[in-house]
């Protein structure tokens, strides 16, 4: 594909397809890259599509979810438990949070964690969060080898940052997933809630944009809402068309900072405003590919592969207070003036383009 030319839409591609084997790249392998990188440079998104039995595994527990939050107490409540950005605990959360100014409630399973309420009492979870979490980890480091072999890196470029597979005894799960639910007709008296032109702008506003500190995220989705700015700053609604055994992925900021900003992190939103009128809100699933601790982000196979390493990645960096770190959109990257470059190199008959601001 020419820089010149865009994708007129998210690239999909089959998990299937993305699974390395041993021996010469195949046709089939070189083609899924080559897609998920080039969706990934234009849309900072692409969509995954999983064999049939992975996505009933993905359809019930968007069902689970929606059984769970439907038989939880209203908020606010007295044993909700808000959730903070940037905190010290970034790698323990578990168990139920709401975050009232999103409208949002989730329930985070964190493998090597068992979550209680705060009156000491067990929570009962979703169900089939193992598995889902087991289906969504493998195919996050799919994409990530991925995009390693796209950037001419060496195979399984990030493992020494990613949890060990399987857990050692007594270790707690870096990644997460959450099951999330927006705008619950009785969260924090939305049903009674009558929404003004101003108060829809800022539910829905360039302002009220997130980044992932994760290097992968899935996201998979009931009802249409995700919106991610592409390479020119144009939100875009990448999962208005999911099917049944599809699901959206996007990088973060760990990727964006363990690649020297080659890989740059999607800035994303949800759209609340459709949701007003909903009987019961939108759910979704989301799965946080997370670099471990008591690791460092450095650039070091960036450099072994050739790539030039801007000051500003130079140094490695501690995960521990990278997550705790605030980041600033403005002071990464301008998304509004991403240009196109190309880097000087062919593997394997893939012609190797990037962005960057």
């Amino acid at each position: 594909m020419m820089a010149g030319n865009g994708m007129p839409t998210l690239g999909r591609v089959k998990v299937c397809d993305l699974v390395p084997s041993e021996g010469l790249p195949s046709d089939s392998y070189k083609l899924a890259v080559t897609t998920l990188s080039q969706s990934l440079a234009q849309y900072s998104a692409a969509i995954i599509q999983f064999p049939a039995s992975d996505g009933a595994l993905l359809r019930s527990g968007l069902d689970s979810a929606r059984l769970y939050f439907h038989q939880r107490d209203s908020y606010p409540a007295t044993n909700n438990m808000i959730h903070t950005n940037d905190s010290q605990e970034w790698c323990k959360t578990s168990g139920y949070y709401a975050d009232p100014q999103s409208w949002q409630e989730s329930y985070e399973y964190r493998p090597g964690l068992t979550p209680t309420e705060p009156s000491n009492s067990m929570e009962f979870p979703p169900a089939g969060l193992p598995d889902i979490f087991a289906l969504l980890g493998k195919a996050a480091r799919v994409v990530l080898d991925a995009i390693g072999f796209y950037l001419n890196l060496r195979s399984c470029p990030f493992t020494e940052i990613l949890d060990n597979v399987p857990l050692r005894n007594c270790e707690v799960s870096s990644s997460v997933l959450s099951v999330c639910c927006y705008a619950r007709p009785s969260f924090h008296g939305a049903q009674h809630h009558s929404l003004t032109e101003d108060e829809q702008l800022i539910l829905y506003s360039d302002h009220d944009h997130q980044l992932d500190k994760s290097l992968i995220s899935f996201v998979k989705s009931d009802k249409a809402g995700l919106h991610i700015r592409d390479m020119h700053g144009q939100w875009i609604l990448v999962d208005v068309d999911l099917g049944p055994q599809e699901a959206v992925v996007y990088p973060g900021l760990a990727l964006y900072q363990a690649t020297a900003g080659y890989v740059s992190p999607a800035v994303h939103r949800t759209d609340l405003n459709s949701l007003q009128g909903s009987i019961e809100g939108r759910f979704s699933l989301a799965f946080k590919l997370m670099p471990k601790s008591m690791t460092n982000l450095s650039c070091s196979e960036m450099r072994a592969a050739g790539h030039g390493v801007e000051a500003q990645f130079q140094l490695p960096v501690s995960v521990d207070d990278f997550m705790q770190r605030s980041h600033s959109n403005d002071e990464l990257f301008n998304r509004q003036t991403l240009q196109s470059f190309i880097v000087p190199q062919s593997q394997d008959g893939i012609e190797v383009y990037f962005y960057q601001s």
